[in-house]
């Protein structure tokens, strides 16, 4: 029996790889990327040379089934995304589940991800917060956003730059503008960027400071 290894890698810096990274992703018989031209880059960058082999949202329930009877036959196979801890608004989950209800056991290496480092950065409380991802664009996002109105802990949703403003306004209508909040950019990369302040506040900045990069918004809980 094999073992499945979900793989951090760097969410910008290239630095911020680990030693035992590098070497699950050099002894494994394959590694599932998410975009493997993206990925082709850091492997390449890192001098390894395991085969590669696509497995995105697009394909990920064609492929589940086979990458499990590669397991069984022993493989090993590591799985990482286009950047930081698969799984994490990152495919990953259903082969995840997958090998757990086979008996094929799986490790997650520790590592880069957005999440802990904007919360952090933040300033606001971070012993109690809750992950949303990104927010649905259309249908439930309304839903969703209600749901958080009563929330008392820290929040942290994943944006694009082109939706940033639309949802720093829908948090206000629905928070109210004087909620604490953060929101980071291109963390770990030469431009990174930690803007602090009211949702109003923030919001004005960047109508301002049009943003490029991803994005990660931290959002003080209801007192």
């Amino acid at each position: 029996m094999g073992a499945l290894y979900l793989v951090p890698t760097p969410i910008g810096n290239l630095e911020d790889i680990t030693l035992r990274a590098i070497r699950i992703l050099k002894e494994a018989d394959l590694i599932l990327a998410e975009d493997t031209r993206n990925s082709g880059k850091l492997l390449q960058h890192f001098e390894i040379s395991s085969p590669m082999q696509s497995y995105h949202m697009h394909n990920e329930h064609k492929v589940v089934d086979s990458l499990v009877r590669r397991l069984k036959g022993g493989e090993s196979l590591a799985l990482i995304s286009d950047a930081g801890t698969p799984g994490i608004s990152d495919p990953g989950f259903l082969l995840t589940r997958a090998c757990i209800e086979s008996g094929i056991q799986v490790e997650c290496l520790p590592g880069a991800t957005a999440i802990i480092p904007a919360l952090v950065n933040s300033g606001l409380p971070s012993e109690r917060f809750v992950f949303e991802g990104f927010l649905p664009v259309k249908k439930g996002r309304q839903t969703r956003l209600l749901s958080l109105k009563e929330e008392g802990r820290t929040m942290i949703f994943y944006e694009s730059p082109h939706k940033l403003l639309r949802t720093l306004d829908d948090l206000i209508h629905t928070l109210g503008e004087d909620r604490p909040a953060s929101v980071s950019r291109e963390l770990t990369k030469i431009y990174e960027e930690t803007v602090r302040g009211s949702l109003a506040e923030v919001l004005e900045y960047y109508k301002e400071n049009p943003v490029k990069g991803e994005l990660v918004i931290v959002v003080g809980g209801k007192k």
